[in-house]
């Protein structure tokens, strides 16, 4: 046998490179480093998307399989934890002190719940056919994002990261939402703070590998 040859990750992850989610969770491992195995799932095509079924019967990404430890972790969020507690890295992205890491969690929920999903309402809408779209939901959807535009604003006028000075969880959420909503709801020099963290985390070579992955399905993405 080679002595170079590599032994198996032992994690995988069911992903796709354009999806924002997906997005969060690679920032995590890139970060640290984290040896994984990509498993990129095209749902459009019928036997991928059952296969991935039989894994996450909800089908949702992205989706962690840990072979050593035989879990399935779904939701970025969840696995981000789960990567903090068992594959810990250079970048603590989940603060030791329970208030501090508190704080983060607050603010990854923040941008999960008031600006990603705010921003996939308005994606998933002109995704949908003509007579099936819903205009007044993608209204209140983009004064969601505007709103959280406001206040991220506020924030990050004393701010490099969203927590304070450091990377964490928090800006693992913050970029792909941002990134996204900037398409979907262009930000203005009435945000000029959240243009500029959006240009540091675009910068960060975590996120800066991500998006070059993601480059060649760009054209999907119905901006």
């Amino acid at each position: 046998m080679s002595t170079n040859s590599q032994p198996a990750a032992k994690l995988k992850l069911y992903l796709h490179p354009l999806s924002s989610y997906c997005h969060k969770t690679l920032i995590a491992l890139y970060e640290n480093g984290t040896p994984f195995e990509p498993h990129i799932v095209d749902l459009g095509n019928p036997a991928q998307r059952a296969a991935f079924q039989k894994i996450w019967p909800i089908g949702k990404f992205p989706v962690l399989r840990d072979e050593a430890r035989n879990q399935t972790i779904p939701e970025s969020t969840i696995i981000i934890e789960y990567l903090a507690q068992h594959y810990p890295g250079r970048t603590r992205l989940i603060p030791a002190d329970p208030d501090a890491a508190r704080e983060i969690r607050a603010r990854d929920r923040f941008f999960d719940l008031h600006l990603h999903d705010a921003m996939q309402k308005i994606v998933g809408d002109r995704l949908r056919p003509e007579g099936s779209k819903d205009p007044l939901g993608v209204e209140q959807a983009q004064q969601r994002v505007l709103l959280a535009y406001e206040m991220i604003d506020r924030d990050m006028a004393t701010r490099t990261w969203a927590g304070g000075e450091t990377f964490t969880l928090a800006d693992c959420a913050a970029a792909p939402a941002l990134f996204y909503s900037n398409k979907v709801v262009p930000l203005t020099a009435a945000h000029k703070n959240v243009s500029a963290y959006l240009r540091r985390l675009e910068q960060r070579p975590s996120y800066a590998r991500a998006l070059q992955e993601a480059q060649p399905y760009f054209a999907m993405f119905p901006a």
